[in-house]
């Protein structure tokens, strides 16, 4: 089992920036590939990224290339989403997964933990 905690959601400006982070639980976090993925209201929730265990690979949704950077401290048992150039539309609940497999994949299936989700709001 692995438990996640996302932190660092919140209020920004358009334009402006916000990391998130990703507290996991246990001793194999390195094991697990992660994702953050997000829920606009009244929208299905869509990856926003996701990074590979060991040498990683990263994978970004169209929408957030370049703006969103997603990296891991396999000390800290953290994955983290710098998201900068904030927009309106960036508007939702992030959640923070986890799957044990390989590759990077980029749907919900794929994923066996999830975070409760922290919400991140951007005001134009």
């Amino acid at each position: 089992q692995v438990q996640l905690v996302e932190s660092g959601g919140g209020l920004v400006q358009a334009g402006g920036s916000l990391r998130l982070s990703c507290a996991a639980s246990g001793r194999t976090f390195s094991r697990y590939g992660m994702g953050w993925f997000r829920r606009a209201p009244g929208k299905e929730r869509d990856v926003v990224a996701a990074i590979s265990r060991g040498d990683p690979s990263t994978y970004y949704g169209d929408t957030v290339k370049g703006r969103f950077t997603i990296s891991r401290d396999n000390a800290k048992n953290t994955v983290y989403l710098q998201m900068n150039s904030l927009k309106p539309e960036d508007t939702a609940v992030y959640y923070c997964a986890a799957y044990g497999g390989m590759g990077l994949p980029t749907t919900e299936h794929a994923y066996h933990f999830w975070g409760q989700g922290t919400q991140v709001t951007v005001s134009s």
